[in-house]
């Protein structure tokens, strides 16, 4: 996962062609038509095969048989943005390879997913990753979930979707509203008609348009300025290689420790519970699958990162040797990569509307993947828990009604987004502060057996109270701190980040004329760290309400919605220490599928059981036999 840096001022003129444009040519125009009309042809096969034998499953499924590559390079589009594309060698350009390290945290940001959240979520044989909250607390905290969701991605769908139009619109002259509407209706008719297996495979075309766009740029921009050994030479001696910066202070914009752990929970609340990349785990045909599909995404997570750096080193040695002109000097910092593309493209017709095309790529598959999972939280999590007597065909047209609507809201968010004006850096801060909390509600129920649905509640609002106070708080500091906005130009604006990534480095200048204290501290936290901070304060706050309101005492709980984590760290231990411990039956002689299913244990261990149809008819009849609910005994816990 790539996510978009920028530290332009929260501003946003109305749009403006006149800053040095550089016209594409028609060559150039035809390249990006082709993008959106293989994209439209790929959703259109999936969507004509067994036109009117679609199922909700194969709908919002792909029918559960998608392989692992497939589904690793969709994972990988979900939030390789076009912001991505754009921020990433802007901000290499401006404060060099420091954010490289960000590569470090993908290792244990995918291996946690891998092993504890993909077991737990596909062997409870889920829809919707909201579902679980309901199987673990109640149906209020799913409701909850789904909510919080749902008003996440609203506002980040038009965002997504007008800030690179607008950004290529201040560079090259494309046509705002034309690239908006085009992205718009051909995303929302391939997501709507062709369901969840669509997505993927216009996915993995897009992906590949990604790195071949990018593959353009650095072979072309590295051999004008003498090969890659040159770029490298120019970027030492201007001190763009970055050591390892062992600051552990957490308000520093970026160190090694900000970027390697504070980006863990970031990966967590992207690849662990968020919507987009459970039902792609979820797709898979087995849980291998959609384990080695988290494994598959690193390698490629990685390349994606080395390509983003290198470009915007190409282009920092590019222009030590031909200077910016004044006006690309006096241009948001996101706009810096399109200059570029366009000063080192011009004369080979058709490359800049490759790397358009792949700029367009990156928001065609984020913005299909929010349509799919926004339809799939409301058609499984709202609607027919509530109209459970509809039939499947029903059910399916409502699906494909819903993801064209969200669609049609997706283009009035665009709309509502040109706008904004200032406010639409809270909006794009408003989305990002959402992701932690999730990520702790989800962690307090799997790793916390005595969690009750009332410490969830109040733990999720205690996270989101604390995510928007800092988040806001940091936002009205910025602005009234005396920073100089950026001139007015097309797109002077700071562009969001992917799906849960907040984008508020603006808000975190790097040189202040003295150091804040106080709130004003607490204001400068790092942006890498709001994830940690925020989920930490839900799982805090709820496990605190839990155990004043009688934890689980009372109540039913299904162990197969708990990871036993104290059993897995105790069989850590010598066993001459297990033998010691009061809750040695815990840690002694259990496998893996008898810590994730406890009714496999002797009747004298940690659980007792009953029977509950509900879990059985949920897990169909393949699972009929074995899916007992448990009640909470006395334990050690």
């Amino acid at each position: 996962m790539n996510m978009a840096v920028s530290t332009s001022a929260p501003f946003l003129p109305t749009s403006s062609t006149g800053m040095g444009t550089s016209t594409f040519s028609f060559v150039d125009y035809v390249v990006f038509a082709l993008l959106l009309a293989l994209s439209l042809a790929i959703g259109l096969y999936h969507a004509c095969r067994g036109w009117g034998r679609h199922t909700i499953g194969q709908l919002l499924m792909a029918d559960r048989k998608m392989g692992c590559i497939p589904v690793a390079l969709s994972l990988l589009a979900t939030f390789q943005s076009a912001v991505a594309l754009l921020g990433v060698p802007s901000e290499i350009y401006r404060f060099g390879t420091q954010y490289w390290f960000l590569g470090c945290c993908y290792f244990l940001g995918l291996l946690i997913p891998a092993h504890i959240f993909i077991p737990v979520f596909y062997r409870l044989h889920l829809t919707s990753a909201y579902e679980y909250l309901e199987l673990r607390f109640n149906k209020a905290v799913r409701i909850c979930g789904t909510v919080t969701f749902i008003f996440q991605m609203v506002i980040y769908m038009g965002v997504v979707l007008y800030a690179p139009s607008l950004a290529l619109n201040a560079v090259t002259g494309f046509d705002l509203w034309l690239s908006v509407l085009a992205l718009g209706i051909v995303c929302t008719v391939y997501t709507a008609l062709g369901g969840l297996k669509a997505v993927i495979w216009t996915d993995v075309f897009q992906t590949l348009v990604m790195f071949l766009g990018q593959l353009v740029v650095i072979i072309v921009g590295s051999a004008k300025v003498g090969g890659l050994g040159r770029v490298w030479e120019v970027a030492s001696q201007h001190d763009r290689i970055s050591g390892i910066e062992l600051d552990p202070d957490p308000f520093v914009r970026h160190t090694f420790w900000t970027l390697a752990f504070g980006g863990v929970f970031m990966m967590l609340s992207l690849y662990g519970v968020n919507q987009a990349q459970v039902q792609r785990y979820l797709s898979s045909r087995t849980e291998k699958a959609a384990v080695l599909s988290c494994y598959a995404v690193f390698p490629c997570q990685q390349i994606s990162l080395c390509m983003g750096c290198l470009i915007g080193l190409v282009m920092f040695a590019y222009y030590q040797e031909y200077p910016m002109s004044t006006q690309q000097t006096q241009a948001a910092p996101d706009q810096f990569v399109l200059y570029f593309v366009m000063d080192v493209l011009k004369g080979l017709p058709g490359l800049p509307g490759l790397f358009v095309a792949c700029l367009f790529s990156g928001s065609l598959s984020t913005i299909s993947s929010a349509f799919n999972s926004l339809a799939t939280v409301t058609m499984e999590d709202l609607i027919r828990p509530s109209f459970p007597e509809y039939s499947e065909a029903w059910a399916t047209r409502l699906s494909k009604i819903i993801a064209f609507g969200y669609g049609l809201l997706c283009l009035g968010m665009a709309y509502i987004s040109s706008q904004m004006g200032p406010v639409l850096q809270a909006a794009i801060s408003i989305f990002g502060m959402v992701g932690g909390p999730l990520l702790g509600l989800f962690c307090l129920g799997m790793f916390f057996p005595c969690a009750n649905p009332p410490g969830a509640i109040v733990g999720l609002l205690a996270g989101l109270i604390m995510a928007f106070w800092i988040g806001i708080g940091s936002i009205v500091t910025s602005m009234g701190s005396g920073i100089a906005p950026s001139p007015l130009n097309g797109s002077n604006f700071s562009l969001p980040s992917n799906l849960t990534t907040i984008t508020v480095t603006t808000l975190m200048p790097l040189t202040t004329i003295s150091k804040p204290t106080g709130l004003q501290r607490l204001y400068s936290l790092s942006y890498m760290w709001y994830s940690a901070h925020n989920s930490t304060t839900v799982i805090v706050v709820g496990l605190t309400v839990s155990l004043l309101t009688g934890g689980m005492r009372g109540r039913t709980l299904n162990p197969r919605t708990i990871y036993p984590v104290l059993p897995k760290l105790f069989a850590l231990l010598p066993s001459c220490c297990q033998k010691r411990l009061p809750c040695k039956s815990y840690s002694q002689g259990l496998p893996m599928d008898t810590a994730m299913f406890p009714e496999k244990m002797s009747n004298g261990m940690l659980w007792g059981s009953r029977d509950k149809e509900a879990m059985e008819e949920k897990e169909g009849s393949a699972h009929q036999a074995s899916s007992p609910t448990f009640v909470l005994q006395e334990t050690s816990l």
